[in-house]
């Protein structure tokens, strides 16, 4: 009896395990500057200087790119897609890729992605 109890208990504990997933998984560089000020400061600069010079706006306004501050993202909003489609651009429209071609590199990219995030509308 105690031996069918322990395998039950283990087969339960394991089920729910695997069904929470990795508590120790970490968030994207991005969620780790959302609070650092600085960062996101750089962030903003950043994409007003690149990204809302040429395309995108901070306010939403009738233009040809889309809108980046609310919960609609044609290319996928997690912060991993939004990498994705800075670095590798989007074939067949305006969105050439950048690569990390900024001046701190893939650190610049993760402080506008953490800017982009901190202003993003409560999607819910």
């Amino acid at each position: 009896m105690v031996v069918r109890l322990k395998s039950t208990v283990f087969a339960v504990v394991s089920s729910v395990m695997v069904a929470c997933g990795d508590a120790r998984e970490v968030g994207s560089p991005a969620d780790a500057l959302l609070a650092d000020s600085n960062a996101l400061s750089r962030g903003r600069s950043l994409f007003v200087g690149t990204c809302a010079g040429y395309c995108h706006k901070l306010t939403p306004e009738r233009v040809d790119a889309v809108y980046l501050f609310d919960c609609e993202w044609k290319h996928g909003g997690s912060d991993q897609q939004i990498f994705n489609t800075i670095t590798n651009g989007v074939s067949n429209t305006r969105m050439v890729g950048f690569g990390t071609n900024f001046p701190e590199g893939e650190n610049d990219l993760w402080k506008i992605i953490a800017f982009l995030k901190s202003k993003r509308e409560s999607c819910v």
